[in-house]
């Protein structure tokens, strides 16, 4: 899917304040170095000032003149995002990582539902989660997580946007570009974005036509 390319950036950001953990049995003969996921070191107050910094910065999105100046400000965005799980999640999002990876959606699936169960608030799980299922072929349980992650997240761009990817495979061109829609509403500057909508409402009308 186009769109997952945005939800690996989302799991791969990291603040300054983040640990780097190492990949649990990495090494030769594993396959593909992955990145390291980070995770956050607690601090008191740190789920406070991360929402604030947050709303700020979402709040400011939609202003920017151009890609160009978006792109510092989506980046820390994605990187506030990755930065709310706690380290066993994290952990477990990087094994959900590498099993996709190597093909395995359905491991992948098992590793993220412990996550879902340890921190169920964390929204890029429900994320993850909703790539594996869709790489398993079940699209109606990848949409389930994504709107779950909304719901946690009303401004997601990006799990918007994995949204309207699922809606357009399932044929549903109109609510492809309402979530298109949506995600653009929240971040009118990304990457592709009008492009894409252009393409999504051509085919859309098509179809009503």
């Amino acid at each position: 899917m186009r769109r997952w390319a945005v939800m690996a950036g989302l799991l791969l950001s990291a603040g300054a304040s983040a640990q780097v953990l190492p990949v649990p049995g990495g090494g030769a003969g594993m396959g593909p170095a992955v990145p390291p996921l980070a995770v956050p070191l607690p601090k008191p107050g740190a789920a406070e000032a991360r929402r604030a910094e947050l709303n700020r910065l979402l709040d400011a999105l939609p202003q920017a003149p151009s890609e160009e100046t978006a792109a510092p400000l989506q980046a820390r965005i994605q990187a506030l995002w990755a930065e709310g799980g706690s380290p066993a999640v994290g952990l477990l999002l990087r094994k959900g990582l590498r099993a996709m990876e190597a093909n395995q959606p359905g491991e992948a699936v098992e590793d993220l539902d412990a996550a879902i169960t340890l921190q169920p608030d964390f929204p890029e799980s429900w994320i993850l989660r909703a790539r594996a299922q869709a790489a398993a072929g079940e699209r109606g349980a990848a949409a389930s997580d994504l709107r779950e992650a909304l719901r946690l997240e009303p401004r997601h761009f990006g799990a918007l946007l994995a949204l309207s990817d699922i809606q357009e495979e399932a044929g549903d061109l109109a609510g492809a570009l309402r979530s298109l829609d949506a995600a653009l509403r929240i971040n009118p500057r990304l990457p592709g974005g009008a492009g894409r909508r252009r393409e999504l409402a051509r085919r859309a009308q098509g179809d009503a036509t």
